[in-house]
């Protein structure tokens, strides 16, 4: 099965199928269950404890989702697992269970959080872990360096830039001209991505279309929540990356 089809055959789930209504917190394991029984693609975001296990965990520090407060890569995993997340009895997630759990049962679409410094120890990490699983796995990054250290680390997993605006309000510590360069995609050179993953709200714009109809790669778009960014999604990308809601339920009218 090519890339193209697997990755844009069915709804991906941002950091899981999460409802905190439900004890479902965004990259636990209950999400990664509830995605399993829904037969959706999951999404989650890698990072890096400061023993350098690999975690499942969006946020640089702890205070939105737990009961404690500070970054994360200061602690090492035996501290974030002793961590208590808000609303629900599930700890911090690491990689390892992620692909003990999903067993390919369902294709994984796996962020590595950048700190864009240049360091790579997330990479090589994580492309460790991947070595020896066998189940539908992509790798995704904001960050270029992060994609062309995979390319070279793990060559025959499909890789993918992900995108936005690249605002000088979200992006503080990047130059106008590397945003630029960014927002446009002109990493495609030395990455030669897989996919692209842009943001909703982004959309429609050139550099993501062209790649899409042009040189024939998969559109990804997220983080699709509302009716209108579904309709974005529906017309500009080949697969959406959503959460707050039921894909299926909408298409079968329940």
């Amino acid at each position: 099965m090519s890339v193209a089809n697997w990755l844009t055959a069915r709804p991906i789930a941002h950091r899981a199928f999460h409802d905190r209504t439900h004890g479902r917190i965004e990259n636990t394991i209950s999400a990664v269950t509830a995605a399993i029984e829904h037969d959706f693609s999951i999404e989650v975001d890698l990072q890096l404890t400061a023993d350098e296990q690999v975690i499942v965990f969006h946020d640089d520090r702890l205070d939105r989702l737990t009961e404690s407060s500070g970054r994360v890569d200061r602690l090492n995993l035996t501290a974030l697992r002793a961590v208590s997340l808000r609303d629900t009895s599930d700890k911090i997630l690491t990689l390892d269970e992620l692909l003990e759990a999903v067993a390919g049962k369902v294709p994984l679409v796996l962020e590595l959080k950048s700190r864009w410094t240049g360091d790579r120890r997330l990479e090589r990490a994580v492309a460790t872990k991947l070595a020896g699983y066998s189940g539908l796995v992509a790798v995704m990054s904001f960050d270029p360096g992060a994609m062309r250290a995979m390319r070279h680390l793990v060559p025959h997993l499909p890789r993918g830039l992900v995108a936005d605006r690249f605002s000088a309000a979200n992006w503080q510590g990047l130059s106008a001209f590397r945003r630029w360069t960014l927002r446009h995609l002109l990493a495609s050179v030395y990455v030669m991505p897989e996919f692209i993953a842009f943001d909703v709200s982004a959309l429609p714009a050139t550099a993501p279309l062209l790649i899409r109809h042009v040189f024939g790669l998969p559109l990804l778009t997220w983080t699709v929540r509302a009716p209108g960014e579904r309709e974005t999604a529906s017309r500009w990308a080949g697969q959406m990356i959503f959460e707050g809601f039921n894909p299926d339920q909408l298409r079968s009218g329940a």
